[in-house]
């Protein structure tokens, strides 16, 4: 598991919720989003699940894509991140080209189903003290990998019309590895064209905020566990509170209902009240025998359909922040 930051371990939670029963607000009252996205999105079979997930609940998601998982290991040799050596990445690179083809088919699937593909860098290394130019680097390498990923399959005569059009251009977003940023790195997003960054963390959940001329979003920090300590809305921040980031699978289902206490009563709190959208961060890895996964679920499985409530991409939120109440939903 990918380290994070002191500020990550400062808590955990997955909000969950048991069946709600609400009443249309008027047309003049802000609607609730939730925004859910997965970092890495790289397991095949956590990608079939997920779509699967928002299938069954009405939600889109955004992937933020980590770009080693387009190369096997010899073909990432031609990849060097800042201040690395070539061929080395954080997080591994694709076994198979077989394996590769299979991401990129749920890619391009998930995109036809309106959820949203951003960026996460390549290699997953700490970005804090890169200049700008280094930053530039590996958004330019997540662009050039991507654009070419079918080349790296044995079936590159599939790659489908409209592939290298998509990666040039619908990647607006993206997620700093161990939520590392600094100055240069939103002077390097705006520079490259990127519409929004979603690194932070703030004390409760909050509207999009604005930085360097891009839309910010920050994982808040909600109430979770016996005590109510604040945690990042994170499956990893609550996999390390709740077992200090050891898998403990037989504590499963108390985990995981501890995380779906903790998302729900964010949910709750601002759906009653403030409508600041709930963000929740997740990850391409089931910790504690998939408690989180589970506690996402019977979240989204509970509010996505309530009327008042979108289950957005960060794409979308933004478009949102700037409409007017009674342009409605969905």
């Amino acid at each position: 598991m990918p380290r994070l930051p002191v500020v990550s371990l400062l808590a955990i939670s997955c909000l969950s919720v048991s069946a709600i029963s609400a009443s249309p607000l008027p047309p003049d009252e802000a609607r609730q989003l939730v925004i859910v996205s997965f970092d890495g999105a790289h397991d095949n079979r956590l990608w079939e699940k997920s779509r699967k997930m928002a299938e069954s609940t009405g939600a889109r998601f955004t992937y933020f894509l980590s770009c080693a998982f387009l190369m096997t290991r010899e073909q990432g040799k031609t990849y060097r991140g800042p201040g690395q050596r070539s061929g080395r990445s954080n997080v591994g690179f694709a076994q198979t080209p077989a394996e590769i083809r299979e991401r990129l088919d749920h890619i391009w699937a998930a995109r036809a189903e309106r959820h949203e593909i951003a960026s996460h860098g390549c290699g997953h290394f700490d970005g804090g003290r890169w200049n700008k130019q280094q930053w530039k680097s590996e958004f330019a390498s997540f662009s050039t990998i991507l654009e070419s990923a079918w080349s790296n399959t044995d079936h590159g005569e599939d790659e489908p019309d409209g592939w290298r059009d998509f990666a040039r251009n619908d990647i607006a977003g993206f997620r700093a590895p161990y939520l590392s940023t600094n100055e240069n790195m939103f002077s390097a997003l705006r520079e490259t064209g990127f519409r929004y960054d979603a690194s932070g963390v703030s004390r409760g959940p909050a509207p999009p905020g604005e930085r360097s001329g891009l839309a910010t979003f920050e994982l808040p920090l909600i109430p979770e566990g016996p005590g109510n300590r604040r945690v990042i809305a994170m499956d990893y921040n609550l996999f390390v509170r709740h077992s200090g980031g050891l898998e403990n699978a037989s504590q499963s289902q108390a985990f995981e209902e501890r995380a779906y206490r903790a998302f729900r009563r964010a949910f709750d709190k601002q759906h009653k009240d403030a409508r600041q959208p709930i963000q929740i961060g997740m990850h391409f890895v089931e910790m504690n025998g998939g408690a989180y996964w589970r506690a996402l679920e019977r979240l989204l499985s509970d509010v996505c359909g309530l009327s008042d409530v979108d289950c957005v991409t960060y794409g979308e939120a933004i478009e949102r922040s700037n409409r007017r109440p009674e342009d409605g939903g969905a």
